[in-house]
């Protein structure tokens, strides 16, 4: 992936409390958690004589700065399926820990790491990870992550999850289906119900045991009672009207998303400049070797589109504890978004957190002193709702 082209991060992402895009087609998302106490590809069409002719460009990648023509050839091979993306993810291991971003430099040590495959109803493998804090530290409460849109569970996040975990909580991640190292097509979402119920279906295993930030919302719709509180990071639950794509646009993507639902041909924008305000962060991102960067398939940009009008129109039945964090100068999500979801929550406890400056990966390509104000704000959130008890 080119560094100065679309980067390898996460849309919305999402923390769920029991009881982590950004968007992919050129509109609002991003990050968020559950919490419990105890090659891309242009499209050119041609009409012509007898029928239309469909001319894809492939555009190249720049290749992986300090890194060998080898591990560069590792990193661009076809990610379409998971036994490759698990490979190229071990092989780059090292690599991303050496670089030099305050989530990797400065976490925390002493945390105990856990990595496994669950397969959930439909047989698929599922990437889970866990984080908890030193032995003899008394658990608060458990936080569970919903990666967004193209991303995984095993890149930045890592340093988000040792830093809540040195605060005294158990975190809980894992990788949707299609994406990082669970099994499905790369970057493709079938059904975005289905994704929601694999996170259910997962989590309550742990408990018992969208988009990153549409995940969250969509499983909170889903269990009103299942969680003591939700975390929004610059959430997808709302696309703004001058940023969706005309009506007749949309009919015929949604009727070509029936035909060829795997194709890689919906219109996508580069975000990367858009998402990390620091120029050296933003090119880190490109590390994250095994995310989603490739043009939006249609199926999956069909489902998108489909969940966030789904969720806008019921933003009244969030009523979970809720915090909700965005950048205000967020170009990729209207923070409009986030104050509207604030204001139209049915929950009593909620607050929003707007940060000055802030692009969209506020955890991720902010200055470093910004970084960490943002995961305190989440950690002060978390201790003053959840009991030793």
């Amino acid at each position: 992936m080119d560094l100065s082209q679309r980067l390898r991060f996460r849309p919305p992402e999402l923390y769920l409390i029991p009881g982590k895009s950004i968007s992919p087609i050129y509109f609002p998302g991003k990050q968020y958690l559950p919490i419990i106490p105890p090659s891309k590809t242009n499209l050119v069409t041609t009409l012509s004589t007898p029928r239309p002719h469909l001319v894809l460009k492939a555009k190249i990648r720049s290749p992986l700065e300090g890194v060998s023509d080898e591990m560069n050839a590792i990193a661009f091979q076809n990610l379409d399926f998971a036994p490759a993306r698990r490979r190229v993810r071990l092989a780059f291991l090292e690599v991303q820990r050496q670089l030099d971003h305050c989530l990797f430099k400065m976490a925390p040590t002493g945390i105990r790491t856990e990595e496994w495959y669950e397969r959930n109803s439909r047989g698929m493998e599922i990437f889970c990870k866990s984080w908890m804090p030193e032995p003899g530290v008394r658990i608060k409460g458990a936080l569970f992550f919903c990666h967004g849109y193209g991303d995984t569970c095993t890149f930045f996040f890592e340093g988000i999850a040792k830093h809540i975990a040195a605060s005294g909580y158990a975190v809980y991640a894992l990788d949707h289906p299609g994406f990082g190292l669970s099994e499905g097509l790369h970057g493709y979402i079938p059904s975005f119900d289905e994704l929601a119920y694999n996170v259910i279906e997962n989590y309550s295993k742990i408990k018992g045991q969208s988009m990153g930030g549409a995940v969250a919302l969509k499983v909170h719709l889903m269990e009103p009672h299942g969680w003591n509180g939700v975390i929004l990071v610059a959430p997808m639950c709302k696309i703004a009207e001058d940023v969706k794509p005309p009506a007749p646009v949309l009919k015929v993507l949604t009727l070509m998303s029936k035909v060829m639902p795997k194709a890689k041909l919906f219109p996508q924008k580069d975000l990367a400049e858009l998402a990390f305000r620091e120029l050296r962060k933003r090119k880190m991102a490109a590390y994250n070797v095994i995310s989603y960067n490739e043009q939006t398939r249609l199926k999956t940009a069909v489902e998108l589109l489909k969940v966030t009008s789904e969720i806008e129109k019921q933003v009244e039945k969030v009523s979970s504890p809720l915090l909700i964090l965005h950048g205000a100068a967020d170009k990729v999500t209207d923070p409009l978004v986030s104050q509207f979801l604030y204001e139209k929550a049915s929950a009593k406890d909620k607050t929003l957190k707007l940060y000055d400056d802030g692009y969209h990966c506020i955890l991720e390509g902010e200055p470093d002193d910004r970084i960490f104000r943002v995961l305190n704000d989440i950690v002060s959130w978390l201790d003053s709702r959840c009991s030793l008890d």
